[in-house]
C-alpha cells in the first residue's frame, strides 16, 4: 500500500513561480499534487521543513566524478553509486556520469556499468555522458591526445547500442561529420559539441544536423572572432542550441559569462554543469587521470602544466557563483541548474520540476543558499562525512 507524504512549512519554487502557504503531496516517489495547507487529505504523513525554499532537484549533464571515484577508473555500478551520492550532498538528484576520452575497452566497461546501475535503481544515475574520443586535438584540454581518433563503424555502433536511454556525446564539429551526426542522432543519441577548433560554418553544419548542444560554453574550443566567430559565435548566434556552462570563476570569466546570458536571452538555454571530478565531495588533493596527476589546490584542478582537468565544482557552489557574482535571479539560476537540463534531454515532464506527475526530487534551502536537505523520490537522503 502506498504512502501519502506531505511537504510543507518551507516557501515553494516549482520551476516557474515561487509559491507560499502550499503543501507538496507526493505518492509513491512522484508528485501528486500541490495543494493549500487546509486541503491536506487527513491520511497524510506531514514533513514540515522549517522555512527556507523547497526547489526542485538539480540535473548535471556532465559528472566525471565525485566522492573519490572517477568513471573513467570506476566502471563498476559502486562505482556509479558513489559518484552520484557524493553530488547528491550538494543539491544534485540526477546526473549523466561522464566518461573522458579512453581506449574502446574502457569506453565498453563503463557503459555497462552505467546500464547496470540503473537496472539496480541506483538513485540519481540518468545515462551516460561520452566526452570523446572523437575530438579535436588542437582542442584537447585535458583529454589524452593518444586516445583521440576519428569516429570508426564500431564507435558508432557502440554509441547507438549502449541500452541506455539516455546517451549523450561530446564530438568535435571537424572530426565528425554532419553524416555521422545525423546517425547519432536519428538512433536517438544527444550529439554536443565541444573540444572543437571547427569554424562558425563547420558548426552550423554539424547543428543543422542534429547536435542541439555545446559542451562548457568557451572552454576549448574556437572562440568568438570578429571574422572568425567560431563555435562560441555559431553556439551564441543559434538560438536553438543548448549550451552548458562551468561558473567557478576558473574556467570563464564573469563579463562572457554575462555577455553570453544577454546574447541567448532568457530563456538562454544556457545550463550549469559541474564538470566534476573525483575530488568533490571528497578530501583528495590529487589524484590520476589516464596516468596524469592531478592537483586540488584553491578550488581549481591542474596537470602539471597548468592545464585546467574538469572542476572542483559542486552544484549549488555554482548556483551561489551565478546569483552573488554575476548577479542573476535566483529563480532564473536554479532553472540552469534544474529546468534547463531537464530540457535540453527531454525529461522536463519528470525533472526540473515541482509539478504533478514529476519526481519528488527536491532540495531545501536555508540561509546563504545552503542544502538543508536533498529528497530523491520523496525520500531523504544521509550522507557519511567526507573521507
Amino acid at each position: 500500500m502506498s504512502t501519502l507524504t506531505a511537504f510543507t512549512g518551507a516557501e515553494l519554487f516549482d520551476g516557474a513561480n515561487r509559491r507560499r502557504d502550499v503543501a507538496v503531496l507526493v505518492e509513491d516517489g512522484h508528485v501528486k499534487a500541490v495543494v493549500e495547507p487546509g486541503h491536506l487529505p487527513a491520511d497524510a504523513t506531514l514533513i514540515t521543513l522549517d522555512g527556507g525554499l523547497l526547489v526542485p532537484g538539480f540535473v548535471d549533464l556532465q559528472v566525471n566524478g565525485g566522492g573519490g571515484a572517477l568513471l573513467n577508473s570506476a566502471t563498476t555500478v559502486e562505482g556509479v553509486r558513489t559518484i552520484c551520492t557524493a553530488h547528491a550532498r550538494y543539491g544534485t538528484t540526477a546526473l549523466l556520469p561522464t566518461l573522458i576520452t579512453d581506449t574502446p575497452e574502457v569506453t565498453e566497461a563503463a557503459i555497462t556499468a552505467v546500464r547496470d546501475a540503473i537496472a539496480a535503481r541506483v538513485p540519481g544515475c540518468l545515462g551516460i555522458h561520452i566526452e570523446g574520443p572523437h575530438l579535436s586535438i588542437a582542442r584537447k584540454g585535458a583529454h589524452n591526445p593518444a586516445f583521440i581518433r576519428p569516429m570508426s563503424e564500431a564507435d558508432f555502433d557502440r554509441l547507438t547500442s549502449t541500452g541506455i536511454d539516455h546517451v549523450l556525446t561530446t564530438v568535435a564539429a571537424e572530426t565528425v561529420p554532419p553524416a555521422q551526426i545525423a546517425g547519432l542522432v536519428a538512433k536517438g543519441v544527444h550529439v554536443t559539441i565541444g573540444h572543437s577548433d571547427a569554424s562558425y560554418e563547420t558548426v552550423t553544419a554539424a547543428f543543422a544536423a542534429g547536435a542541439r548542444g555545446v559542451t562548457h560554453l568557451f572552454n576549448a574550443m574556437s572562440q568568438l572572432g570578429h571574422r572568425m566567430p567560431g563555435v562560441v559565435g555559431a553556439a551564441l548566434d543559434s538560438p536553438d542550441v543548448w549550451c552548458g556552462l562551468i561558473a567557478d570563476g576558473f574556467h570563464v570569466h564573469p563579463a562572457a559569462i554575462s555577455n553570453a546570458l544577454r546574447a541567448k536571452r532568457a530563456p538562454a538555454r544556457i545550463y550549469l554543469v559541474t564538470d566534476a571530478m573525483s575530488s568533490v565531495g571528497s578530501s583528495l588533493t590529487e589524484f590520476t587521470l589516464n596516468g596524469r596527476v592531478i592537483t586540488r589546490e584553491g578550488g581549481k584542478l591542474t596537470l602539471s602544466d597548468g592545464t585546467l582537468a574538469g572542476s572542483d565544482l559542486d552544484m549549488i557552489s555554482a548556483i551561489r557563483f551565478m546569483t552573488e557574482t554575476i548577479g542573476l535571479s535566483l529563480d532564473e539560476t536554479l532553472r540552469m541548474a534544474s529546468l534547463y537540463p531537464a530540457e535540453y534531454l527531454g525529461i522536463d515532464r519528470t525533472h526540473g520540476r515541482i509539478a504533478p506527475g514529476s519526481r519528488a526530487d527536491f532540495v531545501h534551502l536555508k540561509g546563504d543558499l545552503d542544502v538543508a536537505g536533498v529528497y530523491i523520490a520523496g525520500a531523504r537522503q544521509t550522507f557519511a562525512a567526507l573521507q
